[in-house]
């Protein structure tokens, strides 16, 4: 139980050391070295260690593409455009709509079907979201509005849905084609962090680079590398084979709590009430949503322990 809390504090802490490098580095250059240094680790580790084949076929090479443009470069280029004018735990939380849209896209795409109880859950999550997005800091302000969403939120709401997109292109990596995840992550975030990092050159100054404290930018985008990259996926894999999907998605509603706390700590944010009562509705949403799931989780568990006719 104890990693399964210091995985979504660690989740928690990407928030807080992105937001404190942005305010030292050009989001663009950020994400790119982060990208590409990430991914040229994990591309090393699978050629050399695990001689894993590059003979990949055309149509893998365009989800990998996809994957590139899509998972990373623009879901972090919105991510991080946003995270410079929101307060960390606000992005965080924002974040938490993950699941939701996840549903809608299976719901829309692959013709899942949702019960009664399921779209409860969802609205009544959607409305959770309500009272945080409402509550506007005069940094967001200044990114201007359309119709009562800030340009800010609208960015990172976007890219949560491109990065559950993503999502869905990784798995049809891994599932269909079998590819290890680490080889299309490492291709993938090479790909995507030189179209970051081409971006950055097009619009940042670079003298010499666009930094105003190397020392810092090098520190923090390290530990995102350790922390992000290297050890919250792979650790998120090993407990998910220890505890249900459903358990991990209750436990993962710690992370905006994880991310409010170092935000007071260590950047001086002030958390609202209604981040508080957004938090609780969407609690609220997620439990009723995922009744359904765990039913089916017991039940299979009890057939299991049937003995054999």
């Amino acid at each position: 139980m104890l990693y399964v809390f210091l995985l979504y504090a660690l989740f928690a802490s990407v928030f807080t050391i992105s937001k404190t490098a942005l305010q030292y580095s050009g989001p663009f250059f950020l994400i790119g070295t982060r990208m590409l240094l990430a991914g040229v680790i994990l591309f090393t580790y699978q050629f050399v260690f695990n001689r894993q084949s590059l003979r990949l076929t055309k149509p893998i090479w365009m989800k990998l593409l996809q994957l590139a443009l899509f998972n990373i470069y623009l879901t972090n280029v919105c991510e991080f455009w946003g995270l410079r004018y929101l307060t960390s735990f606000k992005t965080c939380f924002i974040y938490s709509l993950s699941p939701f849209i996840s549903a809608l896209f299976c719901y829309f795409l692959f013709s899942e079907t949702l019960n009664l109880k399921k779209w409860i859950g969802l609205l009544i999550c959607l409305i959770g979201f309500v009272p945080i997005l409402l509550s506007q800091s005069a940094g967001e302000e200044l990114t201007g509005q359309f119709f009562i969403f800030s340009w800010a939120e609208i960015s990172v709401i976007t890219a949560v849905t491109l990065s559950v997109y993503g999502w869905i292109l990784l798995k049809q990596l891994v599932n269909e084609h079998g590819l290890s995840p680490l080889l299309v992550n490492g291709i993938s975030m090479c790909i995507g962090g030189t179209f970051a990092l081409v971006h950055s050159f097009a619009v940042e100054e670079w003298n010499p680079i666009p930094t105003t404290n190397v020392p810092i930018f090098l520190e923090t985008t390290f530990f995102l590398i350790i922390i992000s990259n290297l050890i919250c996926y792979n650790l998120y894999g090993y407990l998910l084979k220890r505890y249900s999907a459903v358990f991990m998605s209750f436990a993962g509603l710690t992370t905006p709590l994880f991310t409010a706390l170092f935000g007071w700590l260590f950047l001086g944010e002030n958390v609202t009430w209604t981040f508080y009562l957004s938090f609780s509705l969407v609690v609220c949403g997620l439990w009723i949503y995922e009744q359904d799931e765990l039913g089916k989780v017991n039940f299979l568990k009890k057939m299991q322990k049937l003995p054999n006719p």
